[in-house]
């Protein structure tokens, strides 16, 4: 089988009459590259020139240098093709008229990870609804989910716990390629955007990102590895507590701890979860940044042994909850503010629905909250297929 091409290759290979004039924009990040690792930006103004008027980035940056969440990106000029970067991420979160009104269409490039919290999804929602009343299409670059297309996992967000992680109904682990969900988003939600998809070719929706053919360049800063993204559905949550998720060390989400957890305690513990498809090895780590810095941790680094059978949400669930057990006094749930939110608690933000958090501080079966959000689930599974552009 051939490799993937992404979808801004195939776009540019044999451009749309509608590009012949248009003013357009680029929503894009450093991952937004082609297989021989050109970025988006030089490719579209060398194919389209004189088009591109505006670049536009979202957390993390344009240049994809900001670490942590809640750390805004500055506007300013970007010296290549000396246009404005404009920043959709920090105090402001939805594009400005000034920059969105003079375009034709917005090209948006962005490699996501197929989780819900994952942000870059909530900017291009954000993007479609303000593009819509000004008749600015929104034309998405699809890219390969990197942790495959065929595995859904947890329960569906709460409309009530709208965030920035989360600004519709959704299961943490959704299955979708960007296109797909921004296809879903449009319809479901009603935005009204004059969307249009660009799929990648020759991806298989079982594939993950290692089969893809296609260069590896992390979407994030502390998503360096695709054995990061693998297990980031369930670990992700680790941003609600007081855990470290391992920012500030060498493999973010793989690596967790703290300095009151026993290792070789929580193993035991676990055993009773029966954990599928990962080995939890013994690890320590002293974080340089964020929660712990400087202190030693302890804990462990997942590793992914069966991607068939690894559930990376029932996983992470089962670690918190084994810890809520085990460490009553030292465990905490993080405070807000969390992603411009300063009522709510992150961790409800980031599982979608309170129930679940009262469920693991109750000590409630794992299988009993699974059992809970499956029919929703199920549903989820046979409406998202109308919106698959990609076959098994």
């Amino acid at each position: 089988m051939a490799g993937v091409i992404p979808g801004l290759e195939v776009f540019l290979a044999d451009p749309p009459a509608w590009t012949e004039g248009a003013a357009l924009g680029l929503l894009s990040h450093p991952a937004s590259v082609s297989r021989g690792l050109e970025h988006a930006r030089d490719l579209v103004a060398r194919r389209l020139p004189g088009r591109l008027r505006v670049l536009l980035s979202p957390q993390h940056g344009f240049l994809g240098e900001k670490q942590d969440n809640m750390v805004s990106s500055e506007d300013f000029r970007d010296p290549v093709l000396g246009l404005p970067v404009v920043s959709l991420y920090g105090p402001r979160l939805d594009p400005p008229h000034e920059a969105l009104a003079p375009l034709s269409a917005v090209l948006v490039d962005l490699a996501d990870v197929g989780t819900r919290v994952y942000t870059f999804a909530a900017t291009v929602a954000r993007l479609m609804a303000a593009a819509a009343p000004l008749g600015v299409k929104v034309v998405i670059l699809d890219r390969p989910n990197p942790i495959g297309g065929l595995q859904v996992e947890g329960n569906l967000l709460r409309p009530e716990m709208a965030s920035f992680v989360g600004p519709y109904p959704l299961p943490m682990r959704h299955g979708f390629t960007l296109g797909e969900l921004c296809r879903y988003y449009n319809e479901t939600q009603g935005l009204g955007c004059d969307l249009t998809v660009i799929p990648a070719q020759n991806w298989r929706r079982g594939d993950y990102f290692d089969a893809t053919g296609l260069p590896w360049v992390l979407p994030s800063p502390n998503l360096p590895t695709l054995e990061g993204a693998v297990v980031y559905p369930g670990q992700v949550l680790l941003e609600g507590t007081n855990l470290s998720e391992g920012r500030g060390a060498t493999r973010p989400f793989e690596l967790f701890g703290a300095p009151f957890l026993e290792p070789r305690r929580l193993l035991a513990r676990l055993a009773d979860y029966r954990l599928e498809g990962v080995i939890l090895r013994e690890a320590a780590f002293e974080p340089t940044f964020h929660k712990w810095a400087g202190e030693l941790c302890r804990g462990f680094q997942l590793h992914v042994i069966d991607r068939a059978t690894f559930k990376p949400y029932r996983t992470t669930l089962a670690l918190l909850q084994a810890i809520l057990e085990l460490y009553p006094q030292e465990f905490a749930w993080r405070e807000p503010p969390y992603e411009y939110e300063t009522e709510r608690l992150p961790i409800d933000l980031l599982t979608g629905d309170p129930a679940i958090r009262e469920g693991l501080e109750a000590g409630q079966p794992l299988a009993e909250l699974e059992a809970a959000w499956e029919g929703e689930l199920q549903e989820f599974r046979e409406r998202s297929r109308g919106f698959r552009l990609y076959e098994e």
